[in-house]
């Protein structure tokens, strides 16, 4: 009709998006941190970022089989301002008992069932809603330095929502006797859990920091969990991540590392648990650095698990090595892609990566992507990828030895696995995704007492 003005029609996709912000927005008030402008200013740019792009889409090449559509059909909810009740038979089970622990039901601290007596002199080590307050210009130095690299909109998600997490600072010279475990509890259906992680060692100091992320039965819901990790010159760290959330979660978690000179990453994930579950691990080399990582992923029923690694040499004389397995059954689906980057000044680089898959039923589908980019000419570099079923010729062997077909196959898949799990030096959490992945794998009562 003549005079009237145009209604602009909206993508469904920008419109999903401006939804779930609009949603959202409501969350601004219940922040932490709202006293300080620069944060505000980040909170604003990344909600506005974040109400553009919405939820990561197949339309991007790093994220082609990510089932957005999942995560935006649900509606999350945060928890509200009073603690959630914890449950202390879950916290006694995930526990690390000679660690200090930092734990986090619903995305918020619960100090009661938190241990961080007996700290060394100089170390701190601090929920971020509190460091806020404590040392906010420490924190403003370093938050988003990294994460704020990678442009998609999880990433957004978390610097606009983020209710909590962890400052961790190590001062020079400092060795952490003991790991920090971050252990991150769902205890209800839709629970929205944003997190934001600092992990800082300063030249020669060490640690070990393992987060686990886990739940009650019937806990769903979403967790996005972002951890940026800068180690000085010579610094060493060792960090752990366990993901053995529900059946029906949906989990997003990026590790952002900088490595100065001489400094060592280790590495290692186990991902277990989720409906959708993907972490992406990313870091940026100096001369002379270290970096391991290796993982293991065990997708069944329907679950997708991914994990995206991205190591870039900047500078002469780094190593790099990344070694993972993946396995699927049922109509499981898990993704691995790897790169590696090696920029032009970046000479004497050694970097290998090794990626072995296991197929265990005929709906089940693995998609490996290794990729090396090498923009120098000095360098040791290779990749090697498998995806495959079980050696019918070793089934064979065992059922010779009077072994079931059934046990066989479970003993065989248990032992590809196992191989990961020995590259876990603390005990106890080596048992904890021992136990985790005995949970998983179907039938698994099978396998007995594994020597």
């Amino acid at each position: 009709m003549a005079g009237l003005p145009k209604k602009r029609l909206r993508a469904p996709e920008e419109s999903t998006a401006m939804d779930h912000a609009e949603r959202f927005r409501s969350l601004r008030p219940q922040l932490p941190g709202r006293e300080l402008h620069w944060l505000e200013q980040l909170r604003d740019a990344a909600e506005h970022r974040f109400a553009t792009s919405g939820f990561p889409s197949s339309h991007l090449e790093e994220w082609k089989y990510t089932p957005r559509a999942l995560i935006e059909r649900q509606v999350f909810q945060p928890a509200g301002p009073d603690a959630a009740p914890v449950d202390a038979a879950l916290v006694e089970r995930y526990r690390l008992t000679d660690a200090w622990v930092l734990v986090f039901v619903d995305g918020r601290f619960a100090s009661d069932h938190s241990w961080l007596e007996g700290l060394p002199e100089g170390v701190a080590i601090l929920p971020l809603a509190t460091a806020l307050q404590a040392c906010p210009e420490q924190v403003a130095a370093r938050f988003q330095r990294l994460a704020g690299k990678q442009d998609h909109g999880l990433v957004a998600f978390t610097t606009a929502y983020f209710r909590d997490g962890v400052f961790l600072r190590i001062p020079a010279g400092a060795t952490l006797t003991r790991p920090v475990q971050l252990l991150h509890l769902a205890s209800r259906a839709g629970g929205l859990r944003v997190l934001r992680h600092l992990v800082l060692l300063e030249c020669h100091a060490e640690a070990r920091v393992v987060e686990t992320y886990a739940g009650v039965e019937g806990a769903e819901g979403l967790t996005a969990a972002i951890t940026e990790i800068e180690l000085g010159e010579n610094a060493a760290l060792e960090h752990y991540k366990l993901q053995v959330e529900g059946p029906r979660s949906y989990h997003f978690g990026g590790i952002y590392a900088e490595l100065a000179r001489s400094a060592r990453l280790r590495q290692h994930q186990g991902a277990f648990g989720g409906l959708w579950a993907r972490t992406d691990i990313h870091g940026d080399l100096g001369q002379g650095t270290e970096c391991r990582l290796d993982g293991l992923f065990l997708a069944t029923g329907q679950r997708q698990l991914d994990t995206h690694t991205r190591i870039r040499h900047t500078a002469p004389y780094g190593v790099t090595r990344e070694t993972y397995r993946g396995i699927a059954t049922e109509r499981g689906r898990g993704v691995f892609t790897g790169r590696i980057v090696v920029e032009q000044e970046a000479q004497k680089t050694d970097a290998e990566m090794n990626n072995r898959n296991l197929l265990l039923s005929d709906g089940a589908e693995i998609d490996s992507r290794p990729q090396l980019e090498i923009h120098a000419d000095d360098v040791k570099c290779s990749h090697g990828v498998a995806v495959g079923q079980l050696d019918p010729d070793a089934v064979f062997y065992l059922e010779s030895r009077g072994i079931g077909q059934d046990s066989a196959r479970q003993w065989l898949t248990f032992a590809f696995a196992k191989a990961m799990l020995e590259n876990i030096d603390l005990d106890e959490l080596r048992r904890q995704e021992h136990a985790a992945l005995l949970t998983a794998l179907p039938q698994a009562e099978s396998i007995g007492e594994w020597p």
